[in-house]
């Protein structure tokens, strides 16, 4: 099995090392990253920059390319240009910190994935709920038994699994649910600071509105301790408004009805 690995915290994340560690145990892996931190990019891609790659290497052995650029434009180059074939699946992560609710819409390690997704090669992203991590083995070793034990390769084309794991020692996490997108957000303050030569600038910050109880969502999931896997595609359109909708007569519009 080919695997494609890329992530947006860059590609000297020690999240990235212990994922390919791992899954060298059981594929073929190729690494194609951000040259540096992509964090909260979301699925930009690059138009007006040419992108360069260039060899990775620790300690003289090349880990795999670096692209200065955004997590999509990894996994679009990767695909088109920089592989010989496409990988049967693409793995985005470890990310340093949850990647649930609406943060999904502004994480770039769910963007890689989701490019994947448009490409119609199967996919995964993996976070820890942590932007600490100490330890990245248990998210590694369960990535790992994932893509050994279940049929991720037969998702559906275009749907990705977004992958949530307490940083908690195994006997600790309370065990695995399939959930929903949750509607946790957060409250975005600007906080206003004065640089050394008495100009103003804004430095984000704020807090997680915890707005998802039930155990069947990202965040409740998590909150609980249990490892939160959630299917999502880049379909956004509403259905239920879509069907109330057809009954707004617009073609009368146009004939001034």
């Amino acid at each position: 099995m080919k695997i494609l690995v890329c992530n947006d915290d860059g590609i000297s994340s020690p999240g990235i090392f212990a994922l390919v560690k791992s899954l060298k145990e059981i594929a073929d892996v190729t690494v194609i990253a951000p040259l540096n931190e992509q964090s909260a990019i979301g699925h930009a891609i690059t138009m007006q920059v040419p992108l360069r790659v260039s060899e990775y290497r620790i300690n003289g052995t090349l880990f795999g390319l670096a692209v200065n650029g955004t997590p999509a434009d990894c996994i679009k180059i990767g695909i088109r240009n920089l592989m010989d074939s496409p990988p049967d699946l693409v793995v985005s992560g470890i990310n340093h910190g949850s990647n649930t609710a609406i943060n999904i819409i502004y994480s770039g390690t769910v963007s890689a994935a989701r490019e994947a997704a448009i490409m119609d090669v199967p996919s995964m992203a993996v976070s820890v709920t942590n932007h600490n991590v100490k330890d990245f083995s248990v998210a590694a070793e369960l990535t790992k038994h994932l893509i050994e034990k279940t049929p991720i390769k037969q998702l559906p084309t275009g749907t990705l699994l977004n992958i949530n794991i307490p940083d908690l020692p195994k006997e600790k996490i309370v065990g695995i649910k399939i959930t929903t997108q949750g509607k946790s957000k957060w409250d975005d303050i600007y906080e206003r600071r004065v640089d050394p030569y008495g100009k103003d600038y804004y430095w984000l910050t704020g807090e997680l509105l915890q707005l998802d109880k039930k155990i069947d969502t990202d965040q409740g999931a998590i909150n609980k301790n249990f490892v939160s896997i959630t299917p999502i595609h880049f379909d956004l359109t509403d259905y239920e408004t879509f069907n109330k909708m057809k009954e707004w007569n617009l073609d009368n519009l146009i004939n001034g009805k």
